[in-house]
């Protein structure tokens, strides 16, 4: 029983770094705002046209902040979702084909 407890501490820490390792971007108003974020769902960058910078006011630029973050934490989530699978894949196999049950 440790030696699975060890295996999932030890591949849940090579899937953090893996997911420390992969970028993901949201954008809103066309890429005038662009945000990054690991696979983690940490943010990484946020990066604003300056030109979009000098014209919008401080609610549209919030309201596309807002749009342009949760997009990046979405795709985050989604490679999280992915690794996840796949890590619970190769420690539990395909249980016998019941793993079509869950929706994989």
């Amino acid at each position: 029983m440790f030696d699975k407890l060890f295996e999932a501490q030890q591949k849940a820490g090579e899937m953090k770094k893996r997911l420390d390792a992969i970028t993901v971007t949201g954008t809103a108003e066309g890429g005038k705002i662009t945000v990054t974020a690991n696979g983690n769902k940490v943010l990484q960058t946020v990066a604003i046209d300056e030109e979009f910078y000098k014209e919008a006011d401080k609610e549209e630029l919030e309201e596309l902040l807002v749009v342009a973050v949760n997009k990046a934490m979405q795709q985050a989530d989604n490679i999280n979702q992915t690794e996840m699978a796949a890590m619970t894949k190769d420690m539990f196999g395909d249980l016998g084909g019941l793993g079509g049950m869950f929706g994989k």
